[in-house]
Order: structure tokens, then C-alpha cells, then sequence
């Protein structure tokens, strides 16, 4: 369950910088979200490379 969690905590870590970006405008934040959000593509890839190869080997 480790790999759940370092997505909720990636998820929750944007939160702050969500809200300034759609309700305050706030342009740096945007950055940040987008920033974040290429990490989440990239982790949930990691995942699902190790899910099918931890469900091809059993």
C-alpha cells in the first residue's frame, strides 16, 4: 500500500496550489500544479509497469 500512498500524498500535496491557481488567479502556482501533475503521470506509469509485470510473473 505504499505506492496508494505516495499518490495521495502527491494529490494532497497539490491541493494548496490548486486553489490558488483556479480561485486566486495565481500564476506560479499553475506552474507548480503542472509540475505536479507530470509527476503523477509518470508515478501511475511506474505502477501500472509494476502491477503487469507483478501480474505476468504469478
Amino acid at each position: 500500500m505504499s505506492r496508494f500512498s505516495e499518490v495521495k500524498d502527491l494529490v494532497m500535496g497539490l491541493e494548496g496550489d490548486f486553489e490558488k491557481f483556479y480561485e486566486k488567479g495565481n500564476q506560479a502556482a499553475g506552474t507548480r500544479v503542472r509540475k505536479g501533475m507530470q509527476d503523477l503521470k509518470n508515478l501511475a506509469q511506474e505502477i501500472r509497469t509494476e502491477v503487469q509485470n507483478k501480474k505476468n510473473a504469478g
